[in-house]
């Protein structure tokens, strides 16, 4: 199976910018989007359709042109859990799982930390983003979770790396998370 994870920082610019000439192109099996900026309802689905998704399936914030992800999908998953039943992660549309046999995949969009605030937040998020998917794994062990961390695990992650280096998504706690996470 063929899993592609790509933030397309909204779906709509992404299609005018040839964002379905790509998917044809790498034509994987799955693909996780986030930061839609989108409701379903404002897409063309057929669009997706044509490009061999006929299953898809998309979980927006609740404030308008926000975040958001999404799963695309070339054969019908067996399940598709929207959110994780965490209110305040759930109103962010950061979450999205779809399960095909023994497979497990989540399209996650880790909050940024642009503000002291915002950086509790998603500080507050990855702890409890942590408890969830230790949760999840005993009845779904295969799970791969694909998305933005929004954190850099090493400098070549980053565009900049000596003047970000004392940014959210390149703070020590964050990278010893993300360490701890993909191991």
């Amino acid at each position: 199976m063929k899993i592609i994870s790509y933030n397309v920082n909204g779906i709509r610019a992404a299609i005018r910018k040839g964002f379905l000439d790509w998917l044809v192109a790498v034509s994987p099996d799955v693909v996780c989007l986030q930061e839609i900026k989108a409701n379903e309802e404002q897409l063309d689905l057929t669009l997706f359709e044509e490009a061999g998704y006929k299953y898809n399936y998309w979980y927006s914030a609740q404030k308008k042109g926000y975040s958001g992800v999404a799963i695309l999908s070339k054969t019908k998953p067996d399940a598709v859990v929207f959110g994780t039943g965490i209110e305040y992660m759930d109103f962010e549309g950061r979450n999205i799982r779809a399960d095909f046999g023994e497979v497990s995949i989540m399209s996650m969009y880790l909050p940024s930390g642009t503000n002291i605030e915002r950086l509790e937040h998603k500080l507050m998020y990855m702890a409890d983003f942590r408890q969830y998917v230790d949760g999840l794994k005993k009845t779904n062990p295969n799970l791969i979770v694909l998305g933005d961390y929004n954190i850099c695990h090493e400098a070549r992650d980053i565009h900049n790396p000596i003047g970000l280096k004392n940014v959210s998504g390149f703070l020590p706690i964050e990278r010893e998370w993300i360490g701890d996470f993909i191991d």
